[in-house]
């Protein structure tokens, strides 16, 4: 983030020259470069776009989630700032609602909505699963509450989109540690499953956490894992993965394994495999 540039200022510090900068940059926006070849990240975005406002804007929507530390979020999206004044640029989508100041705070010493008003407009403005995915890798990487989001919603009732908020929270769990885990997650409750609990904790005998699970029934033992490309083509992660099954069903869980295919190909499968193995364990179904 730190060889984001303003253009002007490196200039009249004497660290570029005019033909440097020509040579060794890219234009973002105005007054704004970014090195020559330099893979631009979310959070890499968010920051041009608030240099650009002058230092002054609030950084919002995906930008303030960048900056609050999830892994999971698009690369190609435009930024998103609020409370600028200026006219809109290119790359830089400026949103002009209503913002309380208890709904800012300093990330990096940059103004960023806090987490619950990331969430309360992610919520409102992204469509569909796109929305809980965004939420839950948000929720997760800073473990914050979903009252908290309640307040803000409440501080905002006439705003915007609260319907498709309320939609997507109704749906959120800040344990997964992945999109394909909520993915996974939303396949089962959407056939019918009960809720399942996400990060079960697998203790040895002394109670000490050895295992988790992404996501499953404790009271039935039964478990979902979804498994990345690693778990079907790297020996090593292979290896592990049957170490790790072997330990789990000794201590009598069953695992229903996940992979990308099943999720874009055979979705109901995923339950039905999940739904067998609850009714073998007494589940008695809804």
């Amino acid at each position: 983030m730190g060889e984001i540039i303003v253009g002007s200022e490196a200039l009249a510090a004497g660290a570029l020259t005019r033909h440097d900068l020509r040579r060794r940059y890219v234009k973002l926006h105005h007054n704004v470069y970014a090195p020559v070849g330099m893979a631009l990240t979310p959070r890499d975005r968010a920051y041009a776009a608030w240099l650009w406002s002058g230092r002054s804007g609030t950084l919002a929507g995906l930008s303030a989630a960048a900056m609050h530390g999830p892994r999971w979020l698009p690369h190609d999206r435009a930024a998103e700032l609020t409370r600028v004044r200026s006219a809109v640029a290119p790359g830089i989508r400026i949103h002009r609602e209503a913002l309380l100041d208890e709904e800012v705070c300093l990330v990096q010493s940059i103004d960023c909505t806090t987490v619950a008003r990331t969430v309360f407009d992610i919520g409102r403005r992204i469509a569909g699963d796109e929305a809980i995915i965004r939420i839950d890798a948000l929720l997760n990487a800073t473990r914050a509450a979903v009252a908290d989001v309640a307040v803000v919603a409440a501080g905002h009732p006439g705003a915007r989109g609260i319907r498709s908020l309320r939609g997507a929270m109704a749906l959120v769990d800040g344990g997964a540690e992945s999109p394909q885990e909520t993915r996974t997650r939303l396949v089962l409750i959407r056939a019918g499953a009960p809720a399942p609990q996400t990060q079960v904790p697998i203790r040895n005998a002394s109670g000490r956490v050895v295992r988790r699970i992404d996501m499953g029934w404790p009271e039935y033992r039964v478990g979902v894992e979804y498994d990345g490309e690693q778990h079907w083509t790297d020996p090593a992660a292979h290896a592990e993965d049957i170490a790790r099954l072997d330990f789990l069903a000794e201590q009598g869980w069953i695992i229903i394994r996940v992979s990308a295919r099943h999720l874009r190909d055979t979705p109901d499968d995923i339950w039905r495999r999940a739904e067998q193995a609850l009714r073998r364990r007494g589940w008695p179904g809804t």
